[in-house]
Order: structure tokens, then C-alpha cells, then sequence
């Protein structure tokens, strides 16, 4: 796994980790570096020297620096000199550009190819409302033009089958630990949330289809249409992310034809009569019920909030609150 060091002016950096972890999870070797007002080059230096030996010898090393041109930079520079062919530096550091580069090191073990990604991702952070201010170069990657729905009826798209790699409930749907840490994980085609609530309430269908990350669609539908294009064989060779609000609507879409082995337990909110079961899942009676029935089609299920998280075991989580 590539290394990580962020290195700013002020705590920039420590902020950016805190906030990432809150998508992305705990992450190992990744150091922040702060330059502080009463602090000189030197004393920086020193500080990078420390974050480059808490890592192997000859980790890959990334530096995200927050400015191209000052001191964080030019003193993460003088050390890149030194090991330019494991290391690289990408400046302009935000958010968005070190949730890539913690997706992106899953699968390489490169500093280059990660530097490469990120700077080829540099603008997918960049956003903006109203959508006319956005360049059309810019627009084209979330365009809703071509799918499925433009190919002549009976069209065989691959094997003809759609694929679920994830499904999930989750009751915040589409949000940053989704859109980011899942996406990365187990890398979609199409973000589909299910539910005959949602299908029916356009705000939050438009502001989920807005959260969707860059080139990746995101469509809100009902149960019964899941099961339609379940069948529908101009959506083979899709890679779909399910979005459930609740365990009844996987058991319901389960019993109207989708085949889900696994269901990921992410998020299901505190309200009055459920039982907080970890930190992110409530349950009442009626889920417990639920569960029950899914785990008695086959379905297993990982409990956990993002990818990074170790998976909690939900028939424990269960029996420790009495509720099994």
C-alpha cells in the first residue's frame, strides 16, 4: 500500500484526515506534517523526515502539499530529490483529491500511479449549482444520455444480466461514506436506490441523482421497477450498487426476484422503539422479524459503515441486546 504524507501550512492537513476517515474509515499509514507561524523550514523538514522514517525504508510515498510553491512543498521537494522513483508530490490538496488517493492505492502499490489518477481526477471535486454555470466539457461527464432504456427492446448487453456488487441499507441512501468509500470498494457502474417512498418524492430523488460522484449514474426507483430490469437483458454487463432504506425492502425485493446473498448493514437510525445495536444500527421488532426472515432465505449479512471497518458479527450484535 502506498504511504501517505499530507504537509500544509497551519493544521490544514490534520483536518483534512479527520474529515476523510469520517468517509473512508480508519487508514493506516498516512502521517499529517504542519508547518505552524512560529516555525521555520528547517523545523518542517525535520518533521517530514520523521513522518517518511515512521514508514518502511522503501515504502511508495505520496506527498499531498497544499500549495505549489511554498514551504510544505518546498521542503517535501528537497526529500523527493532523494527518492523521486518511489515518491511523488501532488500540490493543491483537498478532500476530494485524497478520497482518491486512498481509493486509488487499494490497488496499486505505486506512488506514480497514484499521482497519476488523482491528477487526472483533479476537477470530479469541483462542482457547482445552478447546473447552466457548469462548462460543457465538465457537463458531459454526469450526462443522463445513452443506457439501456435508448437500446431496441430485446437487445442482450454481455451475459444479458445484471450485476449487484453491493447492497446496502442504509438510511441516509447516498452520502459520502457511500458515494466515496463504497464506490471505490467495489467499483459500480450505476448507484440504483430502491424504494417505493423515495420513487415518489421528486426532492429527494433530485438530490440524490445530484450526489451522485462523477461518471457514475444514480437512478431512484421503485421496488416492482428493480424487478422489471432485473429481467431486462439490455442492462447486462451493469455493475449495480443497491440503496435500500430498510430490511423490509430487501426482503420485498428479494421476494419479487432479486437475487441478493449478502446484505450490508450500514446505517439505520435511532428512532423512538429501536434498540441501538452498534453505533450506526437501530433495530425494532419488526426489523428483527425481517432479518430473521432473510437470514432464513440465505442472506447473510456485514455489518459495517465503510469498507475500512472490520464487520461485526449481527446475530452477536443481536443476542448481547436480548432481542434474539
Amino acid at each position: 500500500m502506498v504511504s501517505i504524507i499530507l504537509a500544509s501550512h497551519g493544521k490544514f492537513a490534520e483536518g483534512l484526515v479527520q474529515s476523510a476517515q469520517m468517509i473512508f474509515g480508519e487508514q493506516d499509514q498516512i502521517k499529517t506534517v504542519t508547518f505552524m507561524p512560529e516555525e521555520g523550514p528547517e523545523d518542517l523538514k525535520a518533521k517530514l523526515e520523521t513522518a517518511i522514517s515512521s514508514f518502511s525504508s522503501d515504502a511508495e510515498i505520496l506527498f499531498l502539499v497544499d500549495l505549489w510553491g511554498g514551504t510544505p512543498f518546498n521542503q517535501a521537494n528537497i526529500l523527493f530529490e532523494e527518492m523521486s522513483e518511489r515518491a511523488a508530490i501532488v500540490s493543491g490538496m483537498n478532500l476530494p483529491m485524497l478520497l482518491e488517493a486512498l481509493g486509488t492505492r487499494m490497488g496499486t502499490e505505486k506512488a506514480h500511479e497514484v499521482a497519476t489518477h488523482i491528477l487526472g481526477q483533479e476537477q470530479s471535486g469541483i462542482r457547482v449549482r445552478p447546473d447552466e454555470l457548469t462548462p460543457e466539457i465538465e457537463a458531459g461527464v454526469v450526462s443522463e444520455s445513452g443506457g439501456a432504456a435508448q437500446l431496441e427492446p430485446g437487445t442482450v448487453i454481455g451475459d444479458g444480466q445484471i450485476k449487484y456488487v453491493l447492497a446496502r441499507v442504509d438510511t441516509r441512501l447516498l452520502h459520502g461514506q457511500v458515494a466515496t468509500g463504497w464506490v471505490k470498494s467495489v467499483n459500480p457502474t450505476r448507484i440504483i436506490v430502491v424504494s417505493d417512498k423515495v420513487a415518489n418524492d421528486e426532492m429527494r430523488k433530485t438530490l440524490i441523482k445530484q450526489a451522485a460522484p462523477p461518471g457514475i449514474r444514480a437512478n431512484v426507483i421503485p421496488i416492482a421497477k428493480l424487478a422489471e430490469i432485473n429481467e431486462d437483458p439490455r442492462f447486462g454487463g451493469t455493475r449495480a450498487l443497491l440503496l435500500f432504506e430498510t430490511p423490509q425492502d430487501v426482503l420485498e425485493a428479494i421476494n419479487q426476484g432479486i437475487d441478493i446473498d449478502e446484505v450490508n448493514l450500514g446505517s439505520m437510525a435511532h428512532t423512538k422503539g429501536k434498540v441501538m445495536i452498534n453505533n450506526s444500527v437501530s433495530v425494532d421488532d419488526d426489523d428483527v422479524k425481517t432479518i430473521m426472515e432473510l437470514k432464513d432465505k440465505g442472506v447473510k449479512f456485514d455489518v459495517r459503515k465503510v469498507p475500512a471497518d472490520s464487520a461485526q458479527n449481527l446475530e452477536r450484535l443481536l443476542k448481547k441486546q436480548n432481542l434474539i
